[in-house]
């Protein structure tokens, strides 16, 4: 893997993660209040399985 390819998925995670406070504010708002109420294991166990699904689609497209 090149750096170059490293500063691409970057920039595309930062797109992703700007597109919902973008194109509905409020919505995002509440998201956000509703994480905050959200358990500390709850929020690990749902990184885990976003990881988890970004490192299995990541095999699939470089196998």
């Amino acid at each position: 893997m090149e750096w170059r390819d490293l500063l691409v998925a970057l920039a595309l995670v930062l797109v992703i993660e700007g597109l919902i406070p973008f194109a509905a504010p409020g919505r995002y708002r509440r998201l956000v209040e509703t994480l905050g109420s959200i358990g500390e294991r709850q929020l690990r166990i749902g990184g885990l399985a976003l990881m988890s699904v970004g490192l299995g689609l990541l095999y699939m497209v470089r196998g």
